[in-house]
């Protein structure tokens, strides 16, 4: 795996030049480009996720003071700042975008057996969610938001079997999560759990029920509905109703003409009930609740990546130099995941991270930067949470 390379370019390894190249050809990335190319820009964008840089011009004092480590990485010099922030306006950031669909299909195999998965579900099983990254309206008159405000949003299906993120797409703050409903893959037989702000019927019926995949939401209080059937519940587990509803409102009944089920669940912890709507009546009904509380990782994922990752703070300022910067971030995340799993290091994502980001010019094998982290085996990169959502 060494053979004089650095640790960067063993990470590198893990990505296949052919696939990348493809992406990049498929966009004209380097079309008359003698000079830094896609590949060279992916490298730094990288080496600045994984190090936590801060700007155009730390980058650039970054890199000069490796300067003579730079050719065993892949670079051929330090990269100037106004070197890189035209990279950044121009190079096409669905060039990133593509590629990290390539490294999602790569990762996603590789944590179908995740043992932080509790439920016995052969099923796939998905989170939808939504975060927003803030932006400086001044700075950034294209991401409008609020009247003093500017912000992007990226909506995210996460499979949660090792939280990869299976579809993410980015787009203006004031753009609703229903309307991921309308874009995202769906896969027959999988379950996608949501919140309700994701309670649209029509797309529910249409866009779920009808493709042959099941749903969980929370329930919204104003929902008009008749009980067809109702199933005999333990209620020392918590769940105090499990029901067979159909919609009466004049509007939902036509959206969402087939039967529901309806389950109503105490959690202990807090003395909070909670309902759930879901088109799946296979399932017991604790497992419904519990399907529900998994949906918390992905606020976790988003936390992680907000806090790890470089996508609150930007290296340039126009639409193209933000995309470009979030799907790289999302592409070095995903590489990481599929460098720390095949490898085998037994220590959690952040670890694996922040140890790679201090050692990326080092000629050392990966392995051997961990050879000593034997107490830190079987963390967890997202700690169990107890507690649900408010």
């Amino acid at each position: 795996m060494n053979s004089g390379k650095t640790v960067l370019s063993q990470l590198m390894m893990f990505r296949s030049d052919f696939q990348f190249q493809r992406c990049v050809d498929r966009y004209k990335g380097d079309f008359r480009v003698r000079r830094f190319t896609c590949n060279e820009h992916f490298l730094v964008m990288s080496f600045a996720q994984l190090t936590a840089r801060e700007s155009l011009r730390d980058i650039e004092n970054s890199l000069t003071a490796f300067s003579s480590k730079l050719y065993h990485s892949g670079l051929r010099s330090a990269t100037a700042k106004s070197t890189l922030a035209e990279a950044n306006e121009k190079r096409n950031w669905k060039i990133y975008a593509d590629y990290a669909q390539v490294l999602i299909k790569q990762a996603r195999p590789l944590y179908a057996d995740d043992p932080n998965f509790r439920l016995d579900i052969d099923n796939m099983v998905y989170a939808l969610d939504s975060t927003t990254i803030d932006l400086c309206l001044s700075l950034f008159p294209w991401a409008k938001f609020r009247k003093t405000k500017g912000a992007v949003k990226m909506h995210t299906v996460l499979d949660l079997r090792g939280s990869i993120p299976i579809y993410v797409d980015i787009t203006n703050a004031n753009v609703h999560d229903v309307n991921i409903l309308d874009t995202m893959p769906i896969e027959a037989g999988s379950y996608y759990i949501m919140d309700k702000g994701y309670t649209d019927f029509n797309r529910l019926y249409n866009k779920i029920h009808r493709e042959q995949a099941f749903f969980v939401t929370r329930s919204k209080d104003n929902i008009n509905f008749v009980t067809i059937e109702k199933q005999n519940v333990d209620s020392s587990t918590g769940v105090l109703d499990d029901v067979t509803i159909r919609l009466t409102g004049y509007y939902s009944a036509r959206k969402y003409p087939a039967e529901l089920r309806l389950v109503t669940y105490e959690d202990f912890t807090d003395a909070k009930v909670y309902h759930f709507l879901t088109n799946n009546f296979s399932l017991d009904s604790l497992t419904i609740a519990e399907l529900y509380r998994e949906r918390w990782k992905i606020e976790l994922f988003f936390k992680w990546i907000k806090q790890h990752l470089r996508i609150k703070a930007f290296y340039g300022t126009s639409e193209n130099a933000v995309n470009c910067q979030i799907w790289i971030a999302i592409c070095t995340y995903l590489l990481a995941a599929i460098a720390k799993k095949k490898l085998g290091i037994p220590v959690s994502l952040y670890t694996f991270t922040q140890t790679l980001g201090l050692a990326l010019f080092e000629k050392t094998n990966i392995k051997e930067l961990f050879s000593g982290n034997n107490n830190l085996n079987n963390q967890s990169d997202y700690p169990f949470l107890p507690l649900w959502e408010n």
